[in-house]
């Protein structure tokens, strides 16, 4: 857990990100509970901790910056559609305290998963959700999504729980060049950022939608 540590802060430092001691004990901490769980669940296919810290933790971990910008010290509510096992969900709700996040999913026993780490850590700002995301009324100011499905998909079932003026946030491999020329005519992409996550050499990229 000491390397693990010294990685994670080391990560941080790299995506400039300043958290307290208790923030960074959850966060191992959830990370902890992510590779428990998963023996039995099957909430993710990467097993071992080092990788979750990078193909996870740091993955998701990287999207704050900007999520927080954005936010500007709002109390916000944030939806994370397909959450799987809380990711990027459970990161924004341990970094952004003053942000409600539910994290929803098709599958009961992730759903459930979201919900022990919210008592487990006791984040009372962390909500794991058993539904499908069509079905729900919100209202959420931001949806985030991480390799959840195609854009078009994406806005089309989140549509209804997005506030009027809210905020699709897309968290993407590749500039998805196809995904974008098939998007509803009212979408409108307006901005894209490059992201370099810690310890990790593979391509990723956020996507900013709106209405209009």
């Amino acid at each position: 857990m000491r390397v693990l540590e010294a990685e994670l802060r080391q990560g941080l430092a790299k995506l400039a990100l300043q958290l307290g001691d208790v923030q960074i004990a959850q966060l191992l901490d959830y990370l902890d509970l992510l590779q428990k769980w998963n023996k039995v669940y099957n909430l993710t296919a990467v097993r071992d901790a080092a990788s979750m810290l990078s193909h996870h933790l740091l993955d998701s971990l990287a999207v704050i910056g900007p999520l927080q910008r954005h936010v500007a010290g709002r109390a916000l509510r944030i939806l994370d559609v397909g959450s799987g096992g809380g990711l990027p969900g459970v990161v924004v709700a341990i970094c952004c305290p003053g942000l409600r996040v539910d994290c929803v999913d098709t599958v009961a026993k992730k759903a459930a998963f979201v919900q022990q780490v919210a008592v487990t850590l006791q984040l009372p700002n962390l909500r794991g959700l058993h539904n499908r995301v069509e079905q729900l009324a919100g209202p959420y100011d931001v949806v985030v999504a991480r390799a959840f499905a195609a854009l078009a998909d994406l806005v089309q079932w989140s549509a209804a729980a997005l506030v009027q003026e809210g905020v699709w946030l897309a968290m993407k491999g590749k500039h998805p060049v196809e995904e974008l020329a098939v998007l509803p005519p009212n979408i409108t992409v307006f901005h894209v950022e490059q992201l370099q996550v810690p310890m990790l050499s593979a391509e990723r990229c956020l996507l900013w939608l709106r209405r209009g």
